[in-house]
């Protein structure tokens, strides 16, 4: 994990737990890093105006100001552990890491005694289930898509040919046969391609803003992975 990553994970982990504090110790733990390091960031990400706080004693440690938690939820542990259930399928997803983030934040938030109960219930729930490959490019390819931008890609076609395409990011899509797809218009067909994420070799964003399309160019038949106009490279 980079800085910037491990700097954002530590305010969600903080906020996670809100009005509970973490020591220094327990973040460098989780983190795989010093507990200098962790102290730095936290230096850092309180120079930057972030409210954490320091609280002393023997159980002290680092805490968020509440202003930045959630409120209580009134979820019962069985919905708890249904929400778990469906993000717990996420893991090899789009968003992954904001899927565990959103779990984190969503047990925390309960009461105590909810929440120790779902905690007990999840540990009864496994899924069986092989993740789907999701490639590393594809936290580029998210990062594209929620600030729509251009995306540089080197694809493989079906061919095993690889051609260097700028392409404008539509909607993702998980089908049959543990593969996600990126369904986009490529400027080299001048036309709405789907892409398999496995054969995107190299992602970049650039800093060319992506023209707004309508949502229903990139809807693509998704059953049997059968595709309606989109075609796939």
């Amino acid at each position: 994990m980079n800085r910037t990553d491990r700097l954002y994970a530590l305010v969600e982990e903080l906020r996670a737990v809100s009005p509970r504090c973490r020591s220094a110790r327990e973040l460098a733990e989780k983190f795989e890093v010093s507990v200098r390091t962790v102290e730095r960031d936290i230096s850092a990400l309180q120079q930057s105006g972030v409210p954490i706080y320091a609280e002393p004693g023997r159980r002290g440690g680092y805490v968020l100001d509440k202003s930045m938690s959630l409120p209580p939820l009134n979820f019962t542990p069985e919905e708890a552990v249904a929400v778990a259930v469906a993000l717990g399928r996420t893991w090899d997803a789009p968003f992954a890491f904001h899927a565990r983030s959103a779990l984190r934040k969503l047990v925390a938030a309960m009461p105590e005694p909810d929440g120790r109960r779902a905690r007990e219930l999840a540990e009864r729930v496994h899924l069986l289930v092989e993740p789907e490959p999701y490639p590393r490019v594809s936290r580029v390819i998210e990062q594209a898509l929620l600030h729509r931008r251009v995306l540089a890609i080197d694809y493989e076609d079906q061919k095993g040919r690889t051609t260097r395409r700028e392409v404008e990011p539509g909607v993702f899509v998980g089908g049959r046969g543990g593969h996600w797809y990126l369904v986009a218009w490529c400027r080299l067909r001048r036309d709405v391609r789907v892409f398999r994420l496995d054969r995107i070799s190299r992602a970049e964003e650039t800093d060319e803003p992506s023209p707004e399309h309508p949502p229903e160019r990139f809807s693509p038949e998704v059953p049997g992975l059968v595709f309606g106009n989109p075609k796939l490279e």
